[in-house]
């Protein structure tokens, strides 16, 4: 009897640490270097020691065969990648915001390690993802996605074959508003940039003789510096707005 509980209990322990391991090892914030992997492992134990109770009897029963009880395994693996991924992609919003902002401002030559995507990207890309990590955790949106990674429970029951078609159709739509998100959130250093760049081309036909790059590019570095300082509150506004919306559809009540 003893050896039974003790059996059982490994069981559901592995079977939920598998989802939640897999999601802290990927969720912003979570998942980044500079986070000892000690605490991240900590951090996903004491997660799933909390969550066991709760969620031990939808669990399905321990497989005899070793291949059955791997698939369960790689089917919470993939799924706990899913509900991180879901964050990473929208993360990736204020990248493309960034990216766009340092084109527009002529910055995009500047380029710093960027601690959030981990690769080398633009400084402004980087200021807005690190930013915009450090409002998520602010505005307690951590929480949500915990929460989320719980409630996954009931939409995809352990033991059951993953819905792999609309988890990639969810993926791809995702990307892609992120995507349009990150233009979005860019728009006003566009319009800044066209506005300047067409007046600077009647500079150059009015006045043949001036140096109009000389003269106009600290002009719009400080312009779209200025943009940036007057807008970078509406942006993480507006991304904090959608990456909590981005999650809604996993939390239930």
């Amino acid at each position: 009897m003893l050896q039974e509980f003790i059996e059982l209990n490994v069981f559901a322990f592995f079977m939920i640490f598998a989802r939640v391991g897999t999601a802290m090892a990927l969720l912003p914030g979570f998942s980044a270097a500079y986070v000892p992997i000690r605490a991240r492992l900590g951090i996903g134990l004491a997660l799933t020691f909390v969550m066991v109770p709760a969620l031990f009897d939808r669990l399905p029963t321990m497989p005899v065969a070793p291949f059955a009880l791997a698939l369960l395994i790689m089917g919470e693996v993939l799924i706990g990648g899913f509900m991180a991924s879901l964050a990473r992609i929208m993360m990736s919003a204020l990248q493309v915001a960034g990216t766009a902002i340092s084109y527009f401002s002529s910055m995009a030559n500047a380029l710093i390690q960027d601690p959030i995507s981990e690769q080398q990207s633009s400084t402004v890309a980087g200021f807005l993802t690190t930013t915009g990590l450090v409002a998520i955790f602010a505005a307690d949106l951590h929480h949500v996605m915990i929460r989320s990674l719980v409630e996954s429970y009931a939409l995809f029951e352990p033991g059951r074959m993953p819905l792999i078609g609309d988890m990639t159709m969810s993926m791809a739509r995702r990307v892609a508003d992120a995507f349009a998100l990150g233009l979005q959130l860019s728009a006003p250093f566009l319009l800044v940039a066209l506005t300047y760049y067409i007046g600077l081309g009647l500079l150059g036909r009015l006045m043949p003789t001036l140096q109009v790059f000389f003269f106009g590019l600290p002009f719009q570095l400080a312009v779209q510096l200025w943009m940036l300082t007057i807008t970078v509150t509406g942006i993480l506004l507006v991304f904090l707005r959608e990456f909590s919306e981005t999650y809604l559809p996993y939390v239930g009540g």
